[in-house]
């Protein structure tokens, strides 16, 4: 693991969380692996919300806990070009490496930015170059007291860029 830069970043709220999502989608490009790690309402699901408007991507972007993995293409084409689609996992629910290969992942992974949530030590085999960013939430309450706030409240997000793919991308600071 070569890592070429790691820098933290205080997000203040949810909606903060959302424009740095945006802001890393503009250096984010097909193929590109997204490893996000944090404690439940650290805000995986609101950054991921912000890298697919980002993107331009359709549908809603929401937690995909149930179904796993989720797919969304790329709006239509502006200036003849289209951005990549956005795959987004939840892999809060599987257990092992064998189970990640048979998402099928890899099939995906050359055409779209794939966002694992939960993904930590589980799908780093799927690309030598990846973005990792762990979300901290400070807790100063009981857990669900935070989940029924889960738009307030700051956060912090530490970006760690490993591979090649990273020297010289400046990351949203």
């Amino acid at each position: 693991m070569s890592v070429v830069q790691e820098l933290s970043i205080d997000l203040p709220d949810a909606e903060a969380t959302r424009a740095l999502g945006r802001e890393l989608a503009r250096v984010l490009r097909a193929g590109d692996l997204v490893v996000l790690t944090g404690d439940l309402g650290a805000g995986k699901t609101t950054l991921t919300q912000g890298i697919g408007a980002g993107l331009g991507v359709r549908g809603q972007v929401a937690s995909p806990t149930f179904i796993i993995a989720r797919v969304h293409p790329p709006l239509a084409a502006v200036d003849g070009a289209r951005g990549p689609a956005l795959v987004h996992v939840d892999a809060y629910r599987l257990g092992s490496l064998e189970e990640v290969d048979a998402l099928d992942l890899d099939a995906s992974l050359e055409e779209s930015v794939t966002v694992v949530e939960w993904g930590e030590g589980l799908v780093e085999g799927l690309a030598e170059d990846r973005l990792e960013i762990a979300l901290r939430r400070p807790r100063g309450g009981t857990l669900p007291a935070d989940l029924e706030d889960a738009a307030g409240g700051a956060r912090v997000a530490t970006l760690t860029a490993v591979g090649r793919r990273w020297v010289g991308v400046d990351l949203p600071a």
